[in-house]
């Protein structure tokens, strides 16, 4: 066993992990963080969205430093058939501000440089060590983890487990359940390359503006799923992903929706000559607030996607691991400075402060709306993207038909694929789980 001994052991080297290891850090606690990986990010080259201000909160000099691709200035919605997208979109020179809001990342560069602003800060960052148990005391209290190093038992006061979706020590140690399949979605993601100029011709950008496309329809098969497409400086991220529970009732493949969607009409001439350098796939989680698990306990707490903190339906989560990261460090900090012990009791003041965040109160707020989208996925995936596709060619098409004719037959059309009462159920459903 390692004799020294932690205030904290953080599990897990991404946003969250990151985030509660440097607040702990800059408090002058002493922290261990552990990482599977050669070196943090160094198992994940997903593209993703950084907020800003949740950033901030962290390292207030970050746009000078961090490995940034583009901040966005546009944001699209694509609703999708076989051969067409009925999109809307919102774009704003308000977004060339001198501190933008949002920024396109590749989180293998990214984490890497979070990563070395939490050794600055003075913990220690050991990577390719894997966390093979938590380890307990005679009362069961956790007290630290066991490793797969020799003599790679070590105690801290308090653990957190920041170690991902599938992280295995929470559901082994009997800390909280392992995610059910309609909880959990499977996202694939290529990373295509292409010249610098010609991205931003394609998108219709200048400088470091970027674009992001987030999509769905009948590109996941009537499944409950999405696609997105981010514009990096000199490569595009493009994916989809769906529920796991989808794939094994469907028998589809991850990599067949993407072929698939990367093949549609209005996303090929978007990735046209590209190279394709980099596929991976990654478990994100979809529950929503009633899939939360158990956040604390003794002498540990859960944060991230470990804690199924992931808003589906804004797509946002990075910004939720670091919240619950660094305020997981506060409440940490707060009980060590009262000099209490990790008891569960006194690390509950960490949930109380994250149900004040926006954190839980988004989740809460859409806590109905992941099971509807599960249980009506073919309507709102399949059968609703190729009705409104139909009802605007409709609209747009001049062909001699009297337009009093054709609102009727679009009107028949959606009223004979669902009944009135479907549609007005449907409707009332989606305003109840949205409010």
């Amino acid at each position: 066993m390692i004799e020294e001994r932690f205030d904290a052991i953080v599990v897990g080297a991404g946003m969250a992990g990151n985030a509660a290891a440097l607040t702990m850090a800059k408090r002058g606690m002493k922290v261990l963080q552990l990482e599977r990986g050669e070196y943090p990010g160094s198992k994940n080259v997903q593209g993703a969205i950084l907020y800003a201000d949740m950033m901030e909160k962290l390292v207030p000099e970050f746009r000078e430093e961090a490995p940034l691709e583009r901040h966005l200035i546009e944001q699209r919605f694509w609703m999708m058939d076989d051969r067409s997208h009925v999109g809307m979109h919102y774009r704003s020179e308000d977004f060339n501000e001198e501190r933008p809001n949002r920024y396109t990342i590749i989180r293998a560069q990214f984490d890497k440089w979070f990563s070395s602003k939490v050794r600055e800060a003075g913990a220690i960052v050991l990577c390719e060590t894997t966390v093979t148990e938590l380890a307990r005391d005679g009362r069961g209290r956790i007290v630290g983890v066991r490793t797969d190093r020799r003599d790679g038992e070590i105690h801290a006061d308090v653990v957190v487990l920041a170690e991902g979706v599938n992280g295995l020590l929470g559901t082994r140690a009997g800390l909280r359940a392992r995610p059910t399949p309609d909880n959990v979605a499977l996202a694939v993601k290529e990373m295509h390359f292409l010249p610098r100029e010609t991205i931003e011709a394609r998108f219709n950008l200048k400088g470091d503006e970027g674009v992001v496309i987030e999509a769905v329809g009948t590109i996941s098969r009537g499944m409950t799923g999405m696609g997105f497409i981010y514009a990096n400086k000199e490569c595009i991220s493009l994916g989809i992903g769906c529920l796991v529970a989808d794939f094994q009732r469907t028998g589809q493949t991850p990599y067949g929706l993407l072929d698939h969607f990367k093949r549609h009409p209005s996303v090929a001439p978007l990735i046209a000559g590209s190279e394709v350098k980099e596929y991976s796939a990654h478990l994100i989680p979809e529950g929503g607030y009633k899939s939360i698990p158990q956040l604390y306990g003794e002498g540990w707490v859960v944060v991230g996607d470990a804690a199924q903190l992931n808003n589906a339906i804004h797509r946002e989560g990075s910004n939720l691991a670091m919240t619950s990261g660094r305020i997981a460090a506060e409440a940490i900090g707060l009980v060590k400075s009262r000099g209490e012990p990790m008891s569960a009791t006194n690390l509950s003041v960490y949930k109380k402060m994250l149900d004040d965040s926006f954190v839980i109160k988004d989740l809460r707020k859409y806590k109905d709306l992941p099971p509807l989208m599960h249980t009506q996925s073919e309507n709102f995936f399949l059968t609703y993207p190729q009705l409104i596709s139909k009802a605007m060619q409709n609209f747009v098409r001049v062909d001699g038909t009297p337009k009093a004719e054709k609102e009727q037959a679009t009107l028949k059309s959606f009223v004979k694929a669902r009944s009135w009462t479907g549609l007005f159920g449907d409707a009332c459903r989606i305003a109840r789980a949205w409010r």
